[in-house]
């Protein structure tokens, strides 16, 4: 099994606004920090609104916060709304199944345990406990020369752009 890249992406963003719950994020920032395109996180953003996990500010001086803490958005209940697909073989899907084994397979049986014990295991886990032990991952880089706005300080510009460090 495989998570799509919408999903992957959809809990990198979760994981960021909740790195940074004292300011509002843009899409802009995230497409940076993440090296990914912009109007595909844009999507993903909107289906997280959608389902409530972000509240969208729009507006100058505008961006994405939690919509709710994260101790209560929980990973499995993320991934449900983001993938469409969890049958992992053919026979899962019922009656179309062509297996001459679909009526006593045990290989369905254990494969269907083990897909439970994966949302059992991340329907106990929140966005909250995903939280990087370093504050350093998530830290912003400070703008000068060019790339800063202009009538910024560089406390001001340091929000604009996040530094991404990388763990070896």
């Amino acid at each position: 099994m495989r998570l799509t890249q919408f999903s992957d992406y959809a809990l990198r963003v979760l994981m960021y606004a909740a790195a940074h719950p004292e300011r509002l994020v843009t899409i802009t920032e995230l497409a940076s920090f993440h090296r990914i395109s912009r109007s595909h996180l844009t999507k993903v953003v909107m289906h997280l609104a959608s389902c409530g996990y972000l509240q969208s500010v729009r507006g100058r001086g505008g961006g994405l916060r939690l919509a709710r803490d994260a101790a209560s958005i929980c990973v499995g209940e993320v991934l449900r709304s983001t993938e469409e697909d969890f049958q992992l073989v053919e026979c899962f899907q019922g009656g179309s199944a062509a297996c001459m084994l679909a009526l006593d397979c045990r290989l369905a049986r254990e494969l269907r345990d083990a897909l439970d014990a994966f949302f059992s295991k991340l329907d106990g886990l929140t966005l909250a406990d995903l939280h990087p032990t370093t504050k350093a991952l998530y830290a912003p880089i400070v703008l000068q020369g060019p790339l800063a706005r202009s009538g910024e300080s560089s406390a001001e510009a340091s929000t604009s752009l996040p530094v991404r460090v990388r763990r070896r």
